[in-house]
């Protein structure tokens, strides 16, 4: 098959028209799929931040909030020695109950202070027995008695009702 010299002109012609276009491109389909750049609005920083402080509480709703933490710390220090759990757990649990009997003894006036200071001293004390009994086997027991019977002491003596006219 022969190429004439007028078909070779238009293949040239068609070759030369391709690249060129290529080249170029086509204006609209270029901006059709190019991002276009989107304004971002800028915030005004702050300059004199305001602590935000909370609402407000009462006395009395402070104590019972500071009670119910140190009680559910406590029966889960309860719950970790009877199940056995690691020492650490433990002492988390027993370090976060008696925080919370800190804060319960700030609010109290100095009878009231008097009386939980006993008590944080037990628990203090148990603290140093799990201390030493590292791997937890015989002395868990003793622990968990200890453990339960000062949870119903304190119960009995430093719930809100025993203990309102002892507030400061």
């Amino acid at each position: 098959m022969k190429v004439t010299k007028s078909q070779s002109h238009k293949v040239t012609s068609l070759v030369i028209f391709i690249t060129i276009f290529s080249l170029i491109g086509c204006d609209a389909f270029v901006r059709k799929f190019t991002r276009k750049k989107e304004r971002v609005e800028q915030e005004t920083p702050v300059i004199a931040p305001e602590e935000y402080k909370g609402p407000q509480m009462t006395k009395e709703q402070l104590y019972r909030q500071h009670f119910l933490f140190w009680q559910s710390w406590h029966e889960e220090l309860i719950t970790s020695l009877d199940d056995s759990r690691s020492q650490k757990k433990i002492l988390d649990c027993l370090k976060e109950a008696v925080k919370n009997l800190n804060n319960m003894r700030s609010m109290l006036d100095q009878a009231g202070q008097k009386k939980l200071d006993g008590y944080i001293s037990d628990m203090n004390m148990l603290g140093d027995e799990i201390k030493r009994e590292s791997y937890g086997s015989s002395n868990n027991k003793s622990c968990l008695q200890g453990a339960e019977r000062l949870k119903m002491n304190i119960m009995r003596d430093f719930a809100y009702a025993k203990i309102k006219n002892n507030l400061i």
